[in-house]
């Protein structure tokens, strides 16, 4: 099983990005899938979760201003980020639980985590 992020890259402050994380291997369900950041000096910070039902979840400094959506035929997820700021400047992981098949009659659940994507917002 694999997380592959993109769309990432350098934008003005108010700008707007797409971020996508796509999951690919033997998966059986994707149970949540989130966004996650981290920036220099900073410790990880979520950005905002989705369950496999469409609940969200978001932290207060993006909640106004990002959206997280997903394709369950697609195994993907996506952060729409509008009105970026300079603070939001950061590597952006996406994350996801999810069951896979183990073997051809098992199924195990693991967490796992994309490769990360520069965000980087100019004031």
């Amino acid at each position: 099983v694999q997380l592959q992020a993109s769309g990432g890259g350098l934008v003005q402050a108010g700008g707007s990005l797409r971020l996508s994380c796509a999951a690919s291997g033997s998966i059986f369900r994707i149970n949540y899938m989130g966004w996650y950041r981290l920036a220099p000096g900073k410790q990880r910070e979520l950005v905002a979760t989705i369950t496999s039902g469409g609940s969200t979840n978001y932290a207060d400094s993006v909640k106004g201003r990002f959206t997280i959506s997903r394709d369950n035929a697609k195994n993907t997820v996506y952060l729409q980020m509008n009105s970026l700021k300079p603070e939001d400047t950061a590597v952006y992981y996406c994350n996801a639980d999810l069951q896979y098949y183990s073997d051809k009659y098992s199924i195990a659940e693991n967490d796992y985590w994309g490769q990360g994507t520069q965000v980087t917002v100019s004031s």
